[in-house]
């Protein structure tokens, strides 16, 4: 889906920069400037960016901060 409609940036181009090094906004902005018009898409890319991490965390065996102890 289109996460960003000024630039025509999907989900799918988000949770590819972040298995490609994009660990955080500031890296997604600057590689495929998202959040750099109008900002409506702001908070979509910071939960599909946190999303990412999360599962990519999950699918490497690193420990995972989110579930509870």
């Amino acid at each position: 889906m289109y996460v960003c409609i000024c630039k025509g940036i999907t989900d799918t181009q988000i949770r590819e920069a972040v298995c490609g090094g994009a660990s955080n906004l500031k890296k997604v902005r600057q590689q495929l400037g998202a959040m750099t018009q109008c900002g409506k898409c702001a908070m979509m890319t910071r939960d599909i960016v946190e999303q990412t991490l999360a599962d990519k965390a999950l699918s490497s065996g690193e420990p995972n901060f989110y579930s509870a102890a």
